[in-house]
């Protein structure tokens, strides 16, 4: 077990270091000056000398990208002249700091994604912390609606495998992985938003916290949250239902489960204590692999239904080139990943007990 986590550990660091490399140079090979982005329309070159020096935006890319690697990095190296950017700012870091030699600070600190370049000099880790719970509200809502439907049809599809009732349901699942989200996202908020919304009472557009009338406090709008995540939980539907009906047909022709039958079990505790576990392992893989991919994916969803969350906020600092913004979307994200891959590997050994952590 604790090789395994060692194991783990040592390709999660790897995997994101390999993130944080790719992203660093691929955003940082963009024309436009970022100093520029920061100030504006300001055009007083000694405003964006001083920017320049403070953001470490006059040093080589080399040097920037070793930069930001500090930042990220909980054990970190600070200079203590206040002239350098590593200089350990109260207004940039919260550290402790371990020991010292020469003019360095060794320091223990949470990682610094740094500053939006178009919210005046507010740090990404403030506008993540704003967004990603929305994101993750309407991920988690969106696979419940996955697992539950697409369980629930899917084994009703293995029960009545080849009749009408199964062949409805492929049709229905298939439609459901060709359709892109974008197009299902403008399709219901037209027709349930607007042409149905003396019945639905569902609006085309809007996110889990809105103002009130007078425009003095917020409050949550629960049903604000219905159709971006039956929209955004369509397609991994389509595929539990494919994945959970192939599986659990495999399972039921197991001689374990024609064993079962010998002994007087009925069809219901078949399927109940045999075989719905069993067959759970490829649907595992499908949900984690989705729910992750929902953080990332949720973009368009959440740009068309004005939902407030890391999709929405990620097209806006792609419009704007808030390059701070995009780069620690991306890196949350390939954070999520592999914390998922992680705990799926766990559930694994729960669900199968022949699975062992190796």
């Amino acid at each position: 077990m604790l090789n395994y986590f060692l194991n783990k550990i040592t390709y999660a660091i790897l995997t994101l270091f390999g993130v944080i490399t790719v992203i660093f140079f691929l955003f940082n090979v963009l024309p436009g000056d970022p100093a520029q982005m920061m100030m504006g329309q300001n055009d007083d070159s000694e405003q964006l000398t001083l920017v320049r020096q403070k953001y470490g935006f006059d040093q080589p890319v080399s040097i920037q990208y070793l930069y930001y690697l500090n930042d990220l990095s909980p054990l970190s190296l600070h200079s203590q002249r206040p002239e350098d950017y590593t200089f350990l700012r109260d207004d940039k870091y919260r550290a402790l700091v371990l020991f010292s030699f020469g003019n360095i600070n060794a320091v223990l600190k949470t990682p610094y994604l740094r500053e939006s370049f178009t919210k005046q000099g507010k740090k990404v880790t403030k506008v993540l912390a704003e967004t990603l719970p929305n994101t993750v509200i309407l991920a988690i809502s969106a696979i419940i609606i996955a697992i539950v439907i697409g369980l629930l049809l899917g084994i009703i599809s293995a029960l009545f495998k080849d009749q009408w009732l199964d062949k409805s349901i492929q049709v229905l699942s298939t439609m459901g992985m060709s359709v892109p989200s974008f197009f299902s996202a403008i399709l219901f908020a037209w027709v349930f938003g607007f042409v149905l919304h003396e019945y639905t009472h569902l609006e085309m557009t809007g996110s889990l916290y809105e103002l009130d009338d007078f425009g003095e406090a917020m409050h949550i709008k629960w049903k604000n949250i219905l159709l971006p995540s039956v929209v955004l939980g369509i397609r991994p539907l389509a595929v539990v239902v494919q994945l959970m009906r192939n599986s659990l047909l495999e399972v039921l022709s197991q001689d374990y489960i024609r064993t079962a039958r010998a002994k007087g079990l009925s069809e219901f505790q078949i399927i109940k204590r045999h075989a719905v576990k069993n067959a759970l392992n490829p649907v595992v893989t499908a949900i984690s692999g989705w729910f992750a991919s929902m953080l990332a994916g949720a973009v368009f969803v959440e740009y068309i239904f004005g939902w407030n969350g890391l999709g929405k906020e990620i097209v806006n600092a792609l419009n704007t080139l808030d390059l701070p913004v995009i780069m620690g979307a991306v890196l949350v994200v390939a954070t999520v990943f592999v914390m998922i891959n992680i705990l799926v590997d766990l559930i694994y050994v729960w669900l199968d007990p022949k699975v062992k952590l190796q």
